[in-house]
């Protein structure tokens, strides 16, 4: 009985062993037609969720892949992070072991971009940008706890050192993200004086407008993964996120964003 237990326990470590590794590869042929076709510098992050791999690979449908590619070049604002979840994914057998895997049809596909700080902070000009979500309030459920996250999506905290007159001063602006088609416009609105706020208290009325579209602007097209369109814009820790979904979609390996 020992010996038999012995040997039920290697063929189940051996199957596991022969289920990540076929995952492993799979996950590596799609990194690597992912990166192919985006021409990107380096391989995406793909991983195929749920156990076992091969009775998915048998089946020719997967539950859930997850994409995640970084420092991918876009025209307006440098470099951004790319994400995307495959629900209902569907691959025949045969065409991820001829490496042949490029239309895919998909249940179900959300895409994001992420903005870090930086790269927006280029873009505007204000070198030492910093993000945040503004504290929530007591009208988004939260009981005025002082959390931020996608409760305030929509609104945004924008803090960075800019002239004003002949002085280099830091201030943070209250800013709104709206969509506008597949752009997003920035909108400050107001100075900011919260917790986490530095508006300066001094600057004069007459150059509040002045000071305010420092950090106004419009990113004029920002496309998310396989041409899906945008459909919310929010802020999260120190990024801007952009998202969009679809359903019963085919996307193409070849190309992670199009325009």
């Amino acid at each position: 009985m020992r010996t038999l237990l012995i040997g039920l326990a290697s063929l189940l470590a051996l199957a596991l062993v022969v289920d990540f590794g076929a995952a492993a590869y799979s996950e590596y042929r799609v990194s690597r037609a992912i990166r192919a076709g985006g021409e990107l510098t380096s391989d995406p992050q793909v991983i195929v969720h749920g156990f076992p791999f091969l009775t998915q690979a048998a089946d020719g449908r997967y539950q859930n892949i997850e994409i995640r590619a970084q420092d991918v070049p876009t025209e307006y604002v440098g470099s951004t992070t790319i994400e995307a979840n495959l629900r209902g994914v569907h691959i025949e057998l045969s065409d991820l072991i001829d490496n042949n895997v490029r239309a895919i049809p998909v249940d179900e596909l959300d895409g994001r971009v992420r903005i870090e700080a930086t790269d927006l902070g280029r873009f505007l000009g204000i070198v030492d940008l910093q993000v945040s979500a503004p504290p929530a309030d007591k009208s988004d459920g939260t009981g005025g706890s002082g959390g931020s996250g996608k409760t305030t999506t929509g609104g945004v905290v924008l803090t960075g050192t800019v002239p004003v007159g002949p002085l280099e001063t830091t201030v943070s602006v209250q800013a709104d993200l709206l969509l506008e088609g597949d752009g997003v416009a920035i909108v400050a609105s107001d100075f900011y004086f919260g917790p986490e706020g530095q508006a300066d208290f001094t600057i004069p009325d007459f150059a509040k407008p002045t000071v305010l579209g420092l950090f106004t602007r419009t990113i004029e097209r920002q496309s998310l993964p396989f041409g899906l369109l945008p459909t919310d814009v929010y802020a999260e820790g120190s990024q801007i996120v952009v998202e969009g979904s679809g359903e019963n979609v085919t996307i193409d390996l070849n190309e992670i964003e199009k325009p």
